[in-house]
């Protein structure tokens, strides 16, 4: 009895050993698929350090591209609620007290206006994304691959923003001239500077459009690397298919 308990025993540890170094195995073989950026279908024809950082080079590029596309299109901003550029948070008692004052009229008027100004800045904001792309290198590369589903986009924002920032503060300013914010803004802002006693309100709207439709452009473009990413449908050239197939199996 003691005998049978025995050989089963060695039996079972053999089993799962084999299973352990099974599974260690498979482990080992993605991790080196991935390291050496091979697609997932075709281990045999792995990647090469420059095709990684091309395709996602690639993928950014078609991701800012649709980006600006949507948010530069009429109404989207002032139509997209994930991306809507309301009253300045600052200046709330002006809201509400020009709605008290009967020109809810004018406070929506200006609100439209605010998102018309971002609308015409993201016309702009291609070739400055497109620039920053330029610069990724092979390490930040690999850093985007095995990151989460948003790093390419967290890279760009990272690396960029203040860039960014610098660059679209004109082209917002002369979207928010075109489109004459401050027409509908004076009057709001005037009659509540003259209320007694209250602290004047003027927020710098060209700094507040800039800020809101740069997250608002971020946000669409982790959007974009997200179906890049798990959506085999979005992965539309084959250096995309190969670069993110592997992440995929």
């Amino acid at each position: 009895m003691k005998t049978k308990f025995l050989i089963s025993a060695i039996f079972l540890l053999i089993l799962n050993i084999g299973i352990s170094q099974t599974l260690q195995n498979i482990v080992n073989q993605a991790s080196t698929s991935l390291n050496n950026g091979s697609s997932g279908n075709n281990s045999s024809n792995p990647l090469t350090n420059d095709q990684v950082v091309k395709g996602l080079k690639e993928a950014l590029t078609i991701g800012a591209t649709n980006s600006t596309g949507i948010a530069s299109k009429l109404d989207g901003f002032y139509k997209n609620p994930a991306l809507f550029i309301p009253f300045p948070p600052e200046a709330k008692k002006v809201k509400d007290y020009a709605k008290q004052i009967g020109l809810s009229a004018q406070v929506t008027k200006f609100e439209m206006t605010l998102n018309r100004a971002a609308e015409e800045a993201a016309k702009n904001a291609g070739s400055v994304f497109l620039n920053a792309i330029k610069g990724m290198s092979i390490s930040d590369g690999f850093a985007i691959l095995k990151g989460g589903n948003n790093a390419a986009t967290l890279f760009l924002k990272n690396k960029t923003t203040a860039e960014l920032t610098q660059k679209f503060t004109p082209i917002v300013k002369a979207a928010i001239e075109k489109v004459q914010l401050t027409k509908y803004w004076n009057p709001i802002i005037t009659k509540y500077n003259k209320i007694p006693l209250v602290q004047k309100q003027n927020p710098n709207l060209t700094s507040y459009v800039t800020e809101r439709a740069l997250k608002g452009l971020f946000k669409l473009l982790a959007d974009e690397e997200l179906k890049i990413r798990t959506n085999p449908a979005a992965q539309i050239t084959t250096l995309l298919q190969n670069v993110f197939g592997s992440l995929l199996h």
